[in-house]
């Protein structure tokens, strides 16, 4: 059999080559199911979500979407880890996009109105706020690094990146991060 499953009359139509579900595995799950996956991944994707998001409750609605994604076509993901990964960085992508067009947007209308309500001191929301406010891209990368603890290669695979550029944009990410917290540090502290 050679790994390959024996042909069956009729089974499989000729020239057709069966698919061995074992191909199909992400090599860190085993025969995992749904349940334990959504179980050992959940609070890191939620962790990720919120990175790249600010916003806990926004965190998990993109986590729940993204697992719900991977519920729904669970037989034909290879790499569920990575697949949810991808599905929680494009999704927070587009909802981190989304409220910049509505914050200007408010901005505008708002004109010369100062905050209704202060910021909540929050552990690491500087940084948090300095990554958010890099493109798109080193944002994402810095998050599943040193959110998801993701190695560079499986961010080049979640992202369709090559390692190459994944460790480039890491290097652009911290240098821009560096400069923006020393210089709010200096600012500060000054």
């Amino acid at each position: 059999m050679s790994g390959r499953w024996q042909r069956t009359v009729g089974a499989v139509p000729a020239g057709v080559e069966p698919i061995d579900p074992a191909e199909h595995l992400d090599p860190l799950l085993g025969s995992e199911g749904f349940e334990a996956f959504y179980l050992r991944e959940y609070h890191a994707v939620v962790r990720l979500a919120y990175a790249l998001s600010g916003s806990r409750l926004v965190a998990e609605d993109i986590a729940q979407e993204a697992f719900l994604g991977a519920f729904r076509d669970w037989k034909h993901i290879r790499h569920p880890s990575g697949w949810v990964r991808k599905v929680t960085v494009r999704r927070a992508g587009r909802i981190v996009h989304r409220r910049l067009l509505e914050s200007r947007a408010l901005a505008r209308m708002l004109a010369g109105r100062g905050p209704a309500v202060a910021e909540l001191p929050e552990d690491d929301a500087e940084v948090w706020r300095a990554v958010r406010a890099l493109p798109r891209r080193q944002a994402q990368v810095i998050a599943l690094r040193y959110v998801g603890d993701v190695s560079v290669a499986e961010i080049g695979q979640i992202l369709g990146m090559a390692e190459g550029t994944v460790k480039a944009q890491l290097h652009r990410a911290r240098q821009a991060l560096a400069a923006r917290l020393a210089t709010g540090w200096e600012d500060d502290h000054a």
